[in-house]
């Protein structure tokens, strides 16, 4: 190996461990590994699993004037250039979620453009990325995912409203805490999300490879073993005693 890929590699580690610790470092780069060595077949995901109040005093603070966020209870509704495939929004659909898109004005009033988007389910979630199904024991919680902010407006409070007003259609339905899976490789959504107040539900890691996933998780039933498509882990998530952490968002 050449002394300049060598270097560029230990850099990136080093960048790794100081971004997201050094087990979690060690776990990418171990996943990214598996793809290479595997083509593909192989790999593993490590989630936290966080639980988020919902909050009753918005969170821009007077911010965010250009942004309007609506909601989309139907797949008809969504705009022709929403980002993601017509199979799996019409599959959310029927699966009763509903989603709220964030849109900013453009510049001397050419319209409109998508700046963001999250998604809001009840009852349960069937994973999209691994087998497993999350289910929610309180009617008072719901779950959220595929929360996306358009890398020019990650830097802004384009998060925050949209979190305004998904707590505002929330707490219409009596719902207090909002459930979601969040990848550990991410760093720049498990601190927007810590920005806006979180509790740890636990965490989990899925091992992949061809046909056979492993699940090693801190809740029920901790360790499972799946070979198909419908063997996958129910994990089950309680937020009726939870305490609500104090706000401190910060755009």
């Amino acid at each position: 190996m050449p002394i300049s890929v060598l270097f560029t590699r230990l850099r990136r580690f080093g960048q790794g461990i100081a971004q997201l610790g050094c087990l979690n470092a060690v776990l990418y780069h171990g996943d990214q590994a598996l793809l290479w060595l595997s083509g593909g077949r192989c790999g593993l995901y490590k989630y936290h699993f966080l639980a988020q109040a919902i909050a009753a005093a918005p969170l821009c603070g007077g911010r965010g004037g250009k942004i309007a966020v609506r909601v989309f209870r139907q797949r008809a509704e969504l705009p022709p250039d929403y980002p993601r495939e017509d199979r799996i929004l019409r599959q959310r659909y029927a699966d009763g979620a509903l989603s709220l898109a964030a849109f900013r004005r453009r510049a001397h009033g050419q319209g409109e453009e998508l700046s963001g988007f999250l998604w809001l389910t009840f009852g349960a979630y069937q994973e999209d990325e691994v087998r497993a199904r999350y289910l929610l024991a309180s009617s008072q919680s719901c779950w959220d995912f595929d929360v996306w902010v358009a890398p020019s407006d990650r830097i802004g409070p384009c998060f925050a409203r949209l979190w305004d007003e998904a707590n505002a259609v929330l707490r219409a339905r009596a719902v207090r805490w909002s459930c979601s899976r969040i990848s550990a490789f991410n760093s720049a959504s498990l601190r927007a999300h810590a920005r806006i107040g979180t509790v740890r539900l636990g965490t989990a890691v899925f091992l992949y490879c061809g046909r056979w996933q492993w699940m090693f998780a801190t809740l029920a039933p901790y360790v499972h073993l799946s070979h198909g498509a419908a063997s996958f882990p129910r994990l089950v998530f309680d937020t009726s005693a939870l305490v609500r952490p104090p706000a401190r968002y910060r755009p």
